[in-house]
């Protein structure tokens, strides 16, 4: 049996960074460019002999920095510790999620390429997808049920396919990515196995699961303020390292680079993420079991009717619970509305607002809103319906009184 990837420990045995003068925290780099004692030191770096990535004659790791669009050492830190996090060798910090994502494609694929994508994500991913790297870049994508194996298996084989894109947890219809048959899947064609994590930080694992590479909007959980926009790459040395080439590297000359200061703070956010994950799918799961026994149509991963539950229990980290998002179809936009302001006006339960992962909870419809980039016809063929409504569920106020703020908007909205 293969050993579990627990991505506590994994964090635990990371390297702590302190600071410049002894501090438990480390500190933050501001500079834009660094300096070398020699001369002859600049040119090395150039070539890539030199850099963060370098290991020297004795084995030691570490090497001169350049210029903070390449690497930063606050940003390399935060990098590294996403690493850990996700069991991967090394990790880059991007400005945002979509700039993390648009940088590894870009990376993985050539113009004339072709890339296999689910056909339930982000609606930014998919308009990327779909719209700008066609246009700007030559590179098609075709959009498919990832849970059709056999439909994925022809696909890769038919386009020749550089990439298989997924997103572990689905946004927004949570249906779960069988990432290790996938993983298979992919490799047998040639093809890289890339997986959005965002949903899932610490519950999935998907490098431990066969994914060569992972990207995350650090901008939700890992953040959970949200306060700041940020997004990462978490893949191989070799791969991470070509994406910071100077000549041909997709970070480096995209440019998509995180502030020290940034960087700082969420290193300062990542020790508890863990703690915050448990509460957040602790909740999630107690509300949607709730609404499901009260007649309400809810999807979560937790509850037993999910079609993906037991497939979830295979690879999750139990720890952590299911995630802090349920959806609960509300049959009309109408209603799905009413409920929503019910909830944020009159019992400040939460906002009506995009994004997810914060301490406060965070509802939005999502066919009119972050799936509004698909088409009336693709959100049907993805399990959009009109009326779902998506919840974050956030960590302040008790969770019996949110239960009877919850609860009372269900009933104002004429879903009970």
């Amino acid at each position: 049996m293969t050993e579990r990837f627990e991505p506590v420990e994994s964090m635990a045995r990371a390297r702590h960074e302190f600071g410049e003068h002894g501090g438990v925290n480390l500190s933050i780099e501001a500079s834009t460019t660094f300096t070398v004692e020699a001369a002859t030191t600049m040119p090395q770096i150039f070539r890539g002999e030199h850099g963060p990535f370098s290991v020297d004659a004795g084995g030691h790791s570490g090497g001169c920095y350049l210029y903070g669009r390449h690497f930063n050492p606050t940003v390399f830190t935060f990098g590294r510790l996403l690493a850990a996090m996700e069991g991967t060798e090394a990790g880059y910090a991007a400005a945002s999620g979509l700039g993390a994502i648009s940088a590894v494609l870009m990376q993985l694929c050539n113009s004339g390429d072709h890339i296999v994508a689910s056909n339930t994500i982000y609606g930014g991913t998919f308009a990327l997808l779909k719209e700008f790297l066609p246009l700007k870049a030559g590179v098609h994508t075709t959009f498919l049920d990832v849970s059709d194996h056999a439909l994925v298996d022809q696909t890769l084989q038919e386009t020749g396919a550089r990439v298989l894109y997924i997103e572990s947890i689905a946004n927004p219809t949570l249906e779960i990515a069988d990432i290790p048959e996938l993983a298979r899947i992919a490799h047998r064609h040639n093809a890289a196995l890339v997986v959005d994590n965002t949903f899932s930080p610490m519950i999935l694992s998907p490098a431990h699961l066969g994914a060569d590479i992972v990207v995350h909007s650090v901008t939700k959980f890992i953040s959970g303020a949200s306060d700041i926009i940020a997004g990462a790459v978490c893949a191989s040395r070799e791969f991470i390292g070509s994406m910071m080439d100077l000549h041909t590297g997709a970070l480096m000359l995209l440019g998509p680079t995180m502030d020290p200061k940034v960087a700082h703070e969420l290193t300062l956010r990542l020790p508890h993420l863990g703690l915050r994950m448990r509460e957040h799918g602790r909740r999630a799961l107690e509300y949607s079991r709730r609404l499901n026994e009260l007649g309400l149509k809810i999807c979560y991963p937790g509850l037993p009717a999910h079609p993906q539950h037991e497939l979830m229990n295979s690879m999750m980290h139990p720890d952590f619970g299911y995630g802090g998002l349920f959806t609960i179809d509300a049959g009309t936009v109408d209603r799905a509305n009413r409920f929503m302001e019910v909830l944020q006006n009159q019992h400040s339960f939460g906002f009506m607002a995009v994004s997810l992962g914060y301490f406060e909870t965070l509802m939005s419809c999502s066919g009119s809103s972050t799936s509004s980039e698909l088409t009336e016809e693709e959100q049907a063929a993805a399990g959009i319906c009109p009326g779902l409504v998506r919840i974050s569920i956030g960590l302040t106020g008790s969770l019996e009184q949110r239960w009877r703020q919850l609860e009372d908007a269900a009933r104002q909205a004429e879903l009970l």
